[in-house]
């Protein structure tokens, strides 16, 4: 700052610049005076505040030194007094717990003396129980064991007599069974069976009038074919139709084909289908030559096999169905199969039916029509005496409410003028109204 007021007098341009200029030395000389006494002094306080430090660091090692010395003193009082507190205390413990040791271990003794009498008192009490309930158990079981045993002996002996008896009807049914093998074994019998199925199934699905037993496709000749469906024509004036169905039944083929395959030989069992094959073609081809013969019959036939795992065998060679069908217009069939296309001709019949009698039901729909043209006429006139009904009632519930207003006023009137009779002329209608109303009801 004072370098600072000298720069701006030195710009100014003081006239007395020389006089300013010793008093700027007379400054400086008095600065530096002033820097040596300030060193001077500093140095001194220095050398006090170390001297007062030396002095007071020696003083609180003392007091820390003084304060160790009375905190170990203490310490080792302390120390003293809580080993001995704690031997006290010890001691005291050590009494009391062998006190209530020897207290709790009498306690314990005693309570083990009366649980011991109590258990046995508790053991006798059960050995008497156990003992009388053994005593009942045995007696209970020996009583149900006896009748178990008596009714398990006589089930015993029932049962054995019952198996003597099944025994004896095995043997019956055996005998029966090689009596059935032995008719089975006659290919004539077994025709029968497969005839009498087939039999089943057209009585079932069909009416008497829509099959023929025992069928004759041509008069010249005098082969019959087991069944034949009869298929109307469309219009009256048209013959029926027959479809021939024949039953068959190679059952000595099948069953060697199956007894190969149960045993595993493919090249036999090749053999025998192969075998089951060709006569089921001869079948197809004399029921072809015998029994086809349009317009009589139909162009083709079918071939009704008893048995649903033959008519699969039969199935599992497509070339052998296609073959059938398309050489020798015949179309095997199974008992189901069977059953699904009559049910499909039993439909074929109705639509037919309802083709021939339409004509019959137009006619009654238009008798119909024409009755019900007369029933709206005689709709509308009882909608009109319904109409005048009406009208008349609402007439009647007019009257009603006027009257009924007039009845209301009946308790306003003065009791000691008397008033006119109420003017029923000129609300109500003449009796002849009334006469149409009764009339009407």
């Amino acid at each position: 700052m004072i370098l600072a007021l000298l720069y701006a007098l030195a710009i100014r341009g003081n006239p007395k610049e020389d006089n300013l200029n010793a008093q700027i030395l007379d400054l400086q000389n008095r600065m530096e005076s002033l820097g040596k006494l300030y060193k001077e002094e500093g140095g001194q306080q220095r050398s006090e505040q170390e001297n007062l430090n030396r002095g007071l660091r020696m003083e609180l090692n003392n007091s820390i030194t003084g304060l160790s010395d009375n905190l170990n003193k203490e310490n080792r009082s302390n120390r003293e007094e809580l080993s001995k507190t704690l031997s006290n205390l010890t001691e005291s413990l050590t009494r009391r717990m062998q006190d209530s040791i020897n207290t709790q271990q009498t306690s314990m003794d005693t309570l083990k003396n009366a649980m011991d009498a109590k258990m046995e008192q508790i053991r006798k009490n059960n050995e008497t129980k156990l003992e009388e309930m053994r005593k009942t158990v045995d007696e209970k079981l020996h009583e149900t064991l006896e009748k178990r045993l008596d009714n398990s002996f006589k089930i015993v002996s029932e049962r054995l007599e019952e198996v003597h008896k099944g025994l004896g009807e095995m043997k019956i049914l055996a005998s029966n069974v090689g009596d059935l093998k032995k008719v089975l074994s006659n290919v004539k019998t077994i025709g029968i069976l497969g005839e009498v199925q087939l039999a089943n199934i057209l009585e079932e699905m069909l009416t008497p009038e829509q099959y023929e037993a025992n069928f004759k496709p041509n008069k010249r000749r005098n082969e019959v074919v087991e069944f034949a469906i009869r298929l109307p024509g469309r219009s009256d004036d048209q013959e029926a139709v027959y479809l021939p169905i024949d039953s068959k039944f190679p059952i000595a083929d099948y069953q060697r084909m199956l007894q190969a395959s149960e045993e595993g030989n493919l090249a036999a069992m090749e053999t025998h289908r192969k075998a089951l094959a060709a006569r089921l073609k001869s079948f197809a081809r004399d029921i072809r030559d015998k029994y086809l013969n349009p317009p009589i019959t139909t162009d083709f036939a079918l071939l009704f096999l008893p048995l649903e795992g033959l008519y699969a065998e039969v199935l599992k060679d497509p070339e052998l169905f296609e073959t059938m069908r398309r050489d020798y217009q015949i179309i095997v069939v199974g008992p189901s199969t069977t059953a699904a296309i009559l049910n499909s001709l039993q439909m074929g019949f109705r639509t037919l039916a309802i083709e021939k009698r339409s004509s019959e039901v137009w006619k009654l729909l238009g008798a119909i029509k024409l009755d019900f043209g007369r029933f709206g006429k005689v709709l509308e006139a009882t909608q009109k005496k319904l109409d005048e009904a009406s009208k008349q009632i609402g007439n009647a519930q007019h009257r009603s409410r006027q009257i009924t207003k007039k009845l209301n006023r009946v308790q306003d009137l003065p009791t000691t003028e008397p008033q006119p009779a109420l003017p029923i002329e000129a609300e109500l209608v003449d009796d002849d109204d009334y006469d149409e109303d009764e009339s009407l009801v």
